[in-house]
């Protein structure tokens, strides 16, 4: 047998690709603290934070941020040969918005393989590539100077209310209303 029969094959890992924007990364440096384009391998039992303390994986450099703002969780579905990714709204403050679905605090959803995080002025365009590995994944960060909204066309499929957060604003009601016979 030679040595390349015997070498172990190296797994492909799941990699999740966040493009990022904030309108005050140029002056601010909002970001300052990632490693933009490089690949960062993770133990797939880490929880992955996001906010301004110092216990996140992933800081921004904003007050306007939440000591923890969202989390990532790593898991495999079962009957499934590959990671999933849950996140969770860790924000008492700011209501984090997954694709439209609006998450308050402590809400969380499963990640869909490409999905729209907006909180604040922050823009997330988040990719998955699966892999083989259950043991590891990593994470790459791209900056975007420009919105990914108008980037990447997306378009909400509901109005965002003027003040910017659907739980607390009262909306008309979609449902059907009752109506007496001479009113039209």
């Amino acid at each position: 047998m030679s040595s390349f029969e015997d070498a172990d094959t190296e797994e492909t890992l799941t990699c999740l690709q966040m493009t990022v924007y904030h309108p005050g990364h140029q002056r601010n440096g909002i970001f300052q603290s990632k490693g933009f384009f490089t690949r960062e391998k993770l133990p797939s039992s880490e929880v992955v934070k996001f906010g301004r303390n110092s216990i996140c994986q992933y800081t921004f450099q904003d007050k306007q941020a939440s000591r923890v703002q969202f989390s990532l969780h790593i898991f495999k579905k079962f009957n499934s040969s590959v990671l999933s990714f849950e996140i969770k709204n860790m924000s008492k403050k700011t209501s984090l918005i997954v694709d439209n679905q609006e998450l308050g605090y402590l809400n969380k959803m499963d990640l869909p393989p490409k999905c729209m995080v907006k909180f604040g002025d922050y823009q997330f365009l988040i990719e998955k590539e699966d892999g083989e590995s259950l043991e590891f994944f990593e994470i790459q960060f791209i900056l975007s100077t420009r919105s990914l909204l108008q980037e990447n066309n997306w378009l909400p499929h509901k109005p965002i209310p003027e003040c910017g957060n659907y739980l607390f604003c009262s909306t008309q009601s979609n449902s059907p209303m009752e109506m007496g016979e001479n009113e039209c």
